[in-house]
Order: C-alpha cells, then structure tokens, then sequence
C-alpha cells in the first residue's frame, strides 16, 4: 500500500478524536508562534497539517495567510467542513511533502508529527532541501517529532525517533537551532508519546 492510500484510509475510517494524535488546542504549537513573534501578516505553511486544529488557532488569532499541506485529501476534506465558510481563508495543498513545488516562499514552516514518518535518509533530505528552498531568507521553522524515549510507530507505520543532537546534525546543513523542548502528548487512549519540538532559523550565506 502507497503511503497516500494508508492516509486515505485512515482518515476515511476515524474520527479525528479517534487518532493518537488529536489535540483540540496545539499548545506547544502555538507556544513556538508566540515565542518567535511570527507577524500576523506572515506566509505560514503546516506541513501533515491535514485536519489539525492548528490552522482554526491561527485563524481566531488573526493570521491572515495560511497553507496547509497534506498528502490525504480526505484530511483536508474534513477540515474544510469542519471549518465552513473559514475554509476560504485558507490555502489547502493536497501534496507528499517530498514533492512539493511551492509557488512562493513561506516565512514560518511548521510540521508536529509529520517529518518523524520520513524513515529514509533521501526522503529526509529531500524534506529538508524542500523547506529550506521554500523559507525566505529569514524564514523560521519547527518540528515536532517523537522523542528517543517515545513511541517507535505511529498509525501502524515505522517512525524515525530524535533527540535534540540526532536532529541538528541531520538538519544544521539548512537550518541554525533555536530551540528544543521536550513534552508528553496525552492520547485520547489516555497513552503518554514524548514529543521533541525544535525551532530553527534559515541558514544564509
């Protein structure tokens, strides 16, 4: 099975509250926002965003140019419904990450649980080569991905798990660290994941 049609599925069969994942407010997400006082004005793209509730935060606190990028359309699908006439403020990407071709540059790159799925060293700098083409020259980015001491497969699929040093040595070539932070994700089963979030800024010459 692609990986397209494994999200297919997933979204196709359960709720958003029915997957580890879900968070009705994305806390640390907005935490970062806050902390790299990213403009209300500013290009903005979630990456896996498919149906988070990242993007309606964003909305209520008055970002005014949002992508969000899936590789499943149902996921986004969900969203756009959920959201109602809101969905029109958006810009919806339905795209493998590894293979997207932005039309412009972005100057805030966000991804929680998304980049830890990319298991293979080319798929990973494919990403990488990918974000740092698609940031403006001062253009900030954060990834959330299971911790070393988190879980090993997420959805039924392998992940590659991070600490604070695996990370920077596979992204410094793109990207000067900010910030990292660990948290535990509680689970609508009640489970604990330990996450890593980082923030990084372009590198330029």
């Amino acid at each position: 099975m692609s990986l397209k049609k494994h999200w297919e599925g997933v979204y196709n069969s359960k709720e958003f509250s029915e997957v580890s994942w879900y968070q009705a407010t994305p806390k640390v997400s907005l935490e970062f926002v806050s902390d790299l006082q990213i403009a209300k004005d500013a290009a903005i793209i979630d990456v896996g965003g498919g149906d988070s509730y990242f993007a309606d935060h964003l909305l209520d606190l008055g970002y005014t140019n949002i992508t969000i990028l899936d590789i499943s359309k149902a996921a986004i699908n969900r969203a756009k419904l959920r959201l109602g006439s809101n969905a029109s403020r958006i810009n919806w990407v339905v795209c493998d990450i590894t293979e997207f071709v932005p039309d412009g540059q972005f100057d805030f790159w966000h991804d929680r649980a998304a980049f830890h799925f990319l298991t293979s060293e080319k798929q990973i700098n494919k990403y990488l080569d990918v974000a740092n083409k698609a940031l403006s020259a001062s253009g900030k980015i954060v990834i959330g991905t299971f911790s070393d001491t988190g879980p090993k497969t997420c959805s039924g699929l392998p992940i590659k798990q991070y600490s604070e040093s695996s990370l920077y040595l596979i992204i410094r070539k793109w990207f000067h660290k900010i910030k990292c932070i660990h948290t535990d994700h509680i689970t609508p089963f009640n489970t604990i994941q330990n996450f890593l979030f980082c923030s990084f800024k372009k590198v330029t010459p």
